[in-house]
């Protein structure tokens, strides 16, 4: 109960905490151009990186890497089963044999 408590004041502080420096930055944020870009495009490394960025979230969006980590963990498992299916079947022979 003290735990809970003490863990409620903490977050109603950070919560106030984030409500405070909204407050004092909300006249800077109105004052900043609404539509327009900065000018850092202008550079080519950033542009570079930009669309590097964009690709690894495409990769992600599209879920490529779910994909090929679920067919990696298919193939691994078949694997798996077929050892065992081939131990079972030795076994079943020496059981047969003696």
């Amino acid at each position: 109960m003290l735990t809970e408590s003490i863990f409620l004041a903490i977050l109603i502080c950070s919560l106030g905490g984030i409500i405070l420096i909204l407050i004092r930055k909300i006249p800077v944020l109105n004052s900043l151009p609404q539509n327009s870009s900065t000018g850092i495009r202008e550079y080519k490394i950033i542009l570079i990186i930009e669309n590097k960025v964009k690709s690894i979230l495409g990769f992600f969006e599209r879920q490529i890497f779910l994909h090929k980590f679920l067919s990696l963990v298919k193939v691994m498992t078949l694997k798996i089963e077929t050892r065992i299916d081939l131990a079972l079947h030795k076994i079943r022979q020496k059981s047969k044999s003696k």
